[in-house]
């Protein structure tokens, strides 16, 4: 799985790592139904720094398509939100 975090690039992540980020990502979810603002950025944080320990990073000059795109690490509460589907920022 080919996956881009916004302002830093793409890295390649084998998908047997996803069950792993679905409970960040349900954790920030949950965050940010809460308001919780300081729960928020430790986790998109924590899901953050886990896409880049647990996959290779891609060369700048690839175009590879994203299955997955993650905000940055600045990102707002607001602009996750607007960012989410059904399933969070990871589908399944």
């Amino acid at each position: 799985m080919i996956v881009r975090i916004m302002g830093e690039g793409q890295v390649r992540l084998d998908d047997s790592h996803v069950v792993e980020l679905n409970k960040l990502d349900d954790e920030l979810l949950q965050a940010m139904e809460a308001g919780d603002e300081a729960g928020f950025r430790r986790t998109l944080g924590a899901l953050l720094d886990s896409v880049r320990r647990l996959g290779t990073p891609l060369p700048d000059d690839a175009l590879e398509p994203s299955e997955l795109i993650l905000p940055s690490s600045d990102a707002t509460l607001e602009e996750v939100r607007e960012m989410l589907s059904d399933d969070g920022l990871i589908p399944g």
